[in-house]
């Protein structure tokens, strides 16, 4: 039997309180081998963080990596516990090469900022389902931030207002209420899938391409600098990557303008949230890929995402404030009870949970039952758009029922539901993207 064939538990503190041994490795070939192509916003350092708590949760020695930021390849090799010599590469030149590398057997794994096409599932339907949870594993959370310079006046600007800064149609900051000056666009280049979420959320929606004078970056580092160094400069970074210049708050139709935070992110209220995913083949066998998984969706592999800079997935408390303009249920709501950080969503024109709902699912179990909070503690509050008129608060309820009839699979029993309907919008509706945004069940706790 394989050394990684059983993940022993990975959910120990010590893990990652020392970093990778930076030196140059042996060339042999290793007995145990694994590649991941695909997202430098995943590879640059998120992947071989992972890599490394997944070779010390199972007792392996000898961690040495060699880390090329230039070429965005990297090589770690270690020696498992029972002598193997172990191998992983990681080539991260963009989310499109993650299912290029799945397609042709390069890689084991593909990691991606953006969710599989519907296309290259297809390409991959002889490997069975990558729509499927067991192929696509979200491993935490981003946000898109857009970012200007430090001293720059500007704290705010709407989806629409940045459409159309990117594409060229808003030339000068004071058409924006900043100082005069033109505007200087910086933007990911086209093998980023932090670009093709930004074109997806922002410019796609509103009909717009980005302007041909924007400069464009391979290296997130390189765009963020780029920004601190020109006050009139403006672009879109992952959120480990806004410093050293500054993000501004992003609002969405009706929604309040909103700075991508951990909370709001965690949540996926901000507008420009994003999911990061690692896709898998569903009939791979390889016990280093199935190994990293299960350590990458376990506790401690969560809590080093929260550590490399993005936001990972373990559920917390978060204190909301009663507000004038939240419905009276929602403000009673707040006085009496927490709110979790996780919102439950469904998949596209369906009533059915997504993949990541379902992980988040063995998430909330956990927490719920390590705190003895299963019995009739829970309130779970149900959102909808107002495409449908007259049913906002029936489709809202619909959606509560689902995730209750899941809850209580699972031993949970909810003492509330609340219907909210179309009010307090996290996005715009007046597109799919921000509709479904919209379309949620939060998760809330009453107090002792």
């Amino acid at each position: 039997m394989s050394v990684f064939s059983s993940l022993r538990s990975a959910r120990v503190s010590r893990l990652l309180l020392a970093g990778l041994i930076i030196l140059s490795a042996p060339t042999q070939a290793a007995d145990l081998h694994l590649q991941i192509n695909g997202s430098n916003t995943i590879g640059a350092e998120l992947a071989p963080r992972l890599v490394e708590g997944m070779l010390l949760a199972n007792g392996a020695s000898d961690i040495r990596a060699d880390l090329n930021q230039t070429t965005r390849e990297h090589r770690i090799t270690a020696v498992s516990v029972d002598g193997h010599s172990i191998e992983v590469r990681i080539h991260a030149h963009g989310s499109g090469t993650a299912f290029k590398g799945l397609k042709d057997g390069s890689a084991q794994i593909g990691a991606a900022s953006r969710p599989i096409r519907q296309a290259e599932a297809r390409d991959l339907a002889a490997a069975g389902d990558m729509l499927s949870a067991d192929a696509e594993q979200v491993i935490g959370l981003d946000g898109i931030a857009v970012i200007v310079h430090p001293d720059n006046p500007i704290q705010t600007l709407d989806l629409d207002q940045i459409a159309q800064v990117f594409a060229g149609q808003i030339t000068d900051w004071r058409e924006l209420g900043g100082l005069p000056g033109p505007i200087h666009i910086h933007a990911r280049d086209g093998n980023s899938g932090t670009w093709e979420t930004f074109r997806d959320m922002v410019l796609s929606p509103r009909q717009l391409e980005l302007a041909t004078s924007a400069q464009r970056y391979a290296s997130t580092s390189e765009l963020s600098l780029s920004v601190r160094r020109n006050i009139g400069a403006i672009g879109f970074v992952g959120l480990s990557g806004i410093a050293p210049a500054r993000a501004i708050a992003v609002s969405s139709g009706d929604s309040q303008p909103m700075l991508p935070t951990a909370e709001l992110i965690t949540t996926e209220d901000y507008p420009l949230a994003r999911r990061l995913f690692m896709y898998i083949r569903p009939n791979e066998t390889n016990p280093l890929a199935r190994a990293l998984l299960d350590f990458t969706q376990s506790h401690a592999g969560q809590a080093v995402v929260d550590q490399v800079g993005f936001v990972g997935q373990n559920i917390r408390t978060i204190t909301i404030s009663p507000q004038p303009d939240m419905p009276q249920a929602y403000q009673q709501l707040t006085k009496r009870a927490v709110r979790l950080s996780v919102n439950f969503r469904t998949q596209e024109r369906s009533a059915r949970l997504d993949n990541k709902a379902w992980q988040d699912m063995d998430r909330l179990e956990e927490f719920l039952t390590e705190r003895a909070l299963t019995d009739d503690r829970i309130v779970l509050v149900g959102f909808s758009d107002p495409r449908m008129k007259g049913a906002e608060e029936l489709l809202a309820r619909l959606r509560t029922n689902t995730v209750r009839r899941a809850l209580q699979e699972r031993g949970i029993n909810v003492a509330e539901t609340l219907a909210i309907g179309n009010e307090l919008p996290v996005a715009t509706n007046s597109n799919l993207s921000g509709r479904l945004k919209n379309r949620r069940v939060e998760v809330w706790v009453y107090n002792d």
